[in-house]
């Protein structure tokens, strides 16, 4: 009971902690990404962008533990649309739970790459678990990393984090992926379900306009273009 306590008592200082507007956020996830890409030799591989139906990025995911360990970020995610280009960010959260002697508390960012229409029906449902439900490959890293063996060619999810700038592939088995509604309707002002905005009805919003270019001058083309397109 008392774990139990301690881990929801977490998990709520980890909410409240990530209750920033979704402009700051958007800004937050172009920068990240734009930093994490700015090194070709310790970024994520263009191959693999390239392949890519959607991607995902979380600034500053939260973990905190004394003794228990809890992880909290808020995020968003764009796909290619068959015509348009990337789609519109739509709000994502990922939380997750770990048991151990981890003290302190630290931020991360985490950007996840969804491969296929498998990954994308997951991503589509309500909410679902890495590693559980579907599954991940941690990334590699840099323009000459290997993109093609047999994990990740056929891995639904790669995954990546950067921590105290420090760029890597990451293992994320056992968190949670879930639609963000809130943040959707704070952003569109109204509700709007995911699969409305990343497959393309819905225009990109002002405060996402940095975040597409950027996802455009990295990974440019549609999903028509692509042989992953679904």
């Amino acid at each position: 009971m008392f774990k139990l306590t301690l881990v929801c008592g977490i998990t709520a200082a980890l909410v409240l902690a990530n209750e920033d507007v979704p402009d700051k956020r958007l800004r937050n996830a172009a920068d990240a990404f734009q930093e994490i890409m700015s090194a070709p030799d310790k970024a994520i591989p263009k191959k693999l962008l390239d392949r890519a139906q959607c991607i995902i990025i979380v600034p500053g995911m939260k973990k905190a533990a004394l003794g228990i360990g809890g992880t909290y970020g808020r995020g968003f995610v764009s796909c290619r649309t068959r015509t348009l280009g990337w789609s519109a960010p739509a709000g994502v959260r990922l939380a997750g739970g770990s048991f151990g002697l981890q003290l302190g508390a630290q931020s991360t960012d985490v950007v996840m790459l969804v491969m296929n229409r498998k990954g994308l029906d997951h991503l589509l449902a309500d909410k679902f678990t890495i590693g559980a439900e579907a599954s991940a490959a941690v990334g590699p890293v840099g323009r000459d990393a290997a993109a093609d063996t047999d994990i990740l060619m056929n891995a639904e999810i790669i995954a990546w984090s950067r921590s105290r700038g420090v760029f890597a592939g990451v293992a994320l088995d056992g968190t949670v992926v879930q639609q963000d509604k809130g943040e959707n309707e704070k952003l569109y002002g109204k509700p709007l379900a995911m699969k409305e905005i990343v497959e393309g009805e819905v225009p990109v919003p002002p405060a996402a306009q940095v975040l597409a270019l950027l996802l455009e001058k990295y990974a440019p083309g549609s999903a028509a273009s692509k042989p992953n397109g679904a």
